[in-house]
């Protein structure tokens, strides 16, 4: 066994928290961080860009000769004790299990025939983000775009993504304009999902074609600019004197049509 680490002043160990703890250092340095036992798993199965393993000397004794048949010629691995592994671990019951992770490189969108796809505009609970991307992946999504949304690289939300971050196609867009210039280039007609009695049933209207459904803010839902630009408005109709759903709800219903 490597020599166990045990000061918080290792470099790798501050550059974790700094990971951690900041959006400018993630976009800073390229690299986000993972933790927990099966997103790791599902980062190194995937291929993605891992340069160092993290493991306490539990989690070592525990889950090591699983984690060190991956390829891990690019990543060096190290090996920390238990108490620095509570230290630097972001939940209550940690499993010693982490990892710093290259951000990918962004890449232009490709559409696919009759491809599905979700607009994320403005939402800021990692949660609901997180569990939106899952969502998507469980459900074959074609493509996640994300416009003045919350960090996707933000610990909460790759916790929540429980490894769909690596497998789901994910585009970042710095604006509104440029949002709608993207969709349009591609032929992708666009639906506002709205609360309005007056928008079309999302269970009658039908999806033909390349289709996104945008998904507003939690609190605010999606601005009336935006709704407007949209194509088309569409809504889930619910009973009783209910009027709104949690957006990561909203969006599963919303996604569950866009595939049928």
């Amino acid at each position: 066994m490597e020599n166990i680490i045990t000061s918080k002043d290792n470099p790798v160990i501050k550059l974790y928290q700094k990971l951690s703890d900041s959006k400018k250092e993630r976009l800073q340095y390229g690299l986000f961080v993972l933790e927990g036992l099966r997103i790791v798993e599902d980062a190194l199965r995937e291929e993605a860009r891992v340069s160092h393993l993290i493991l306490t000397k539990q989690a070592f004794d525990r889950f090591g000769d699983e984690l060190l048949q991956a390829d891990l010629r690019d990543t060096k691995t190290l090996v920390i004790s238990n108490e620095l592994g509570n230290r630097i671990a972001s939940t209550s019951t940690t499993q010693g299990v982490f990892a710093i992770c290259g951000i990918p490189e962004m890449k232009a969108p490709v559409f696919a025939d009759n491809g599905r796809y979700v607009v994320l505009f403005g939402l800021q609970d990692p949660g609901n983000v997180g569990m939106i991307i899952r969502t998507a992946d469980a459900l074959g999504i074609d493509g996640i775009f994300m416009c003045g949304s919350c960090d996707l690289y933000s610990p909460k939300v790759i916790r929540s993504t429980m490894g769909s971050v690596f497998r789901e196609n994910i585009y970042i867009i710095g604006s509104e304009d440029e949002l709608f210039e993207v969709l349009k280039s591609g032929g992708v007609m666009t639906s506002a999902a709205v609360i309005d009695t007056d928008a079309e049933k999302v269970t009658e209207c039908g999806f033909t074609g390349r289709q996104a459904v945008f998904i507003g803010n939690e609190g605010n839902g999606l601005p009336a600019e935006v709704s407007r630009r949209c194509d088309r408005r569409v809504t889930i109709p619910m009973n009783g004197t209910i009027n709104s759903l949690n957006a990561a709800m909203a969006a599963g219903i919303l996604m569950w049509e866009l595939k049928k």
